[in-house]
């Protein structure tokens, strides 16, 4: 019979027992804000500490029937989804751009767009709010989609580059040679190939928008334009006094869309779309 499998070294044991503690550890420290949440958001008498909620819906019944903070949650999706159309926009043309075309000074081009997003947001925000202010755009969504879209720009047009370049130039030129003009080639071509980095890029735009604190704070000033990322800040604490279960019950709904976005973009950002286009 074979010898018996020898018991693992008692290091080896501590080490092993330490770190299952510390992912544990880890892993608790990172649970207990969202049980927090979940939980206050259904407790009726929600307050700063977890405990067993005594369940209730009506948090969430206050949050919509208020005067304010459905507008916030309005707010917060017009700009999101304002700035992330104009940043898909304008990067997908960007992107097909600096990934078809050759010209001189093209990579200090494309370096000198990423260093825009190495610049910390607060060494910039002055600027951007006196430029807004001398173009009337301030206090607007306007100003304020502009700004976003921009700010995320660098990232996108890194992002469809990058697609771009994976898709074979040799269906462009079957589609011209079809009849196809350049923008009809990217329309019915380059678009539907470039599905993955294109749900890559609104993904990650449409976060870092819905996400955002210190573009509204500054570029806003009328409570009546704040989303609710400000309205999560201000519209429920006033003179010490903080009503947790609608502050929980906005959170709540706070994380919902992006939620729904990455499930609605998972299966595109999976799925191998070249792999249908070379085959035969």
């Amino acid at each position: 019979m074979a010898a018996a499998r020898p018991g693992l070294p008692a290091m080896t044991v501590v080490r092993r027992t330490l770190q299952y503690t510390l992912i544990a550890l880890i892993a608790l420290f990172c649970l207990v804000p969202f049980a927090w949440v979940v939980l206050s958001g259904v407790d009726a008498d929600a307050g700063p500490t977890v405990k067993a909620p005594s369940f209730t819906l009506d948090n969430f019944a206050r949050f919509f029937t208020s005067a304010d903070t459905p507008r916030l949650l309005v707010n917060s999706l017009v700009i999101s989804v304002g700035a992330t159309a104009l940043n898909l926009a304008c990067g997908i043309f960007g992107g097909y751009a600096l990934a078809r075309f050759r010209f001189r000074g093209r990579k200090i081009f494309m370096f000198a767009i990423l260093l825009i997003r190495v610049i910390p947001a607060p060494a910039t925000i002055v600027a951007l709010y006196l430029m807004m202010t001398k173009m009337h755009l301030d206090n607007s969504y306007l100003g304020l989609i502009l700004v976003e879209a921009a700010a995320a720009l660098p990232v996108t047009l890194w992002l469809l580059k990058g697609t771009i370049d994976g898709i074979p130039f040799e269906l462009e030129e079957a589609a011209w040679m079809d009849g196809t003009s350049r923008l009809g080639a990217i329309r019915t071509v380059v678009l539907p190939l470039a599905g993955p980095g294109l749900g890559a890029a609104s993904m990650l735009t449409f976060m870092a928008v819905w996400g955002d604190f210190l573009a509204p704070l500054v570029l806003l000033q009328s409570p009546e334009l704040y989303p609710l990322s400000i309205g999560l800040f201000r519209s429920f604490s006033a003179f010490n006094q903080v009503d947790w279960g609608v502050l929980a019950a906005s959170a709540v709904i706070y994380m919902v869309p992006p939620a729904v976005l990455y499930v609605v973009l998972r299966r595109y950002l999976l799925r191998s779309s070249l792999g249908g286009a070379l085959k035969g």
